[in-house]
């Protein structure tokens, strides 16, 4: 199963799967829920290589680029699991792609997204979709945990999403080739798109 698994990875079909990072439709979709980052200061957490710290300093915003483990030399090492290293209300835009999924409690490390966010200031969020049709299939074979990387902790359904941030709006996207479009009907999301996106604005 496992071996299947690592063939599917490969095929240049945008399940979200790592070998697609720089290029899936949830990322492009994020993007465009993001304005011009002219004199706006952003966070992006769980950098990584800092991919996404150069695509919002492109778009103009002032980056602070973190993560636990960062393989980027302008970034600072911020562990999400515990309080943020940062004032209230510091920044305009906190992007974390692909994180959530890795943290000890969720609802405590969101809520620190939060407190740091100027208020109409705005959360972007992707999270792998583990109730996505194609992990059904799979768990007839397999339970979810070994389906996906071994360094998730978290699990998420749509309903757990609403439960995480309940005023937020959350998008997919289908299909899965050369044609993509985001869907934001919340059934939709749930059983055909691979990823969630995460929207909020701070009141």
């Amino acid at each position: 199963m496992l071996k299947i698994i690592r063939i599917l990875k490969k095929l240049p079909i945008d399940f979200n799967q790592y070998e697609m990072r720089e290029k899936t439709k949830d990322k492009l979709i994020a993007l465009d829920l993001i304005e011009n980052g002219r004199n706006k200061k952003a966070l992006d957490l769980g950098c990584r290589d800092g991919y996404w710290s150069r695509r919002l300093e492109n778009d103009g915003y002032e980056v602070v680029a973190a993560d636990i483990e960062p393989c980027y030399e302008k970034a600072l090492v911020v562990n999400a699991n515990r309080r943020l290293p940062f004032s209230d209300a510091e920044f305009d835009l906190v992007w974390s792609s692909e994180v959530i999924e890795h943290l000890n409690d969720p609802i405590f490390s969101t809520g620190e997204m939060l407190r740091i966010l100027k208020p109409n200031g705005k959360l972007v969020l992707t999270t792998p979709n583990s109730n996505f049709w194609f992990f059904r299939l799979l768990k007839i074979f397999a339970p979810i945990e070994k389906l996906q990387t071994e360094h998730h902790k978290q699990f998420f359904s749509i309903d757990d999403i609403k439960m995480l941030l309940p005023e937020a709006k959350i998008f997919g996207f289908f299909p899965y080739f050369i044609l993509k479009f985001k869907i934001s009907n919340l059934k939709l999301v749930d059983w055909l798109s691979p990823v969630f996106v995460i929207y909020q604005e701070k009141k």
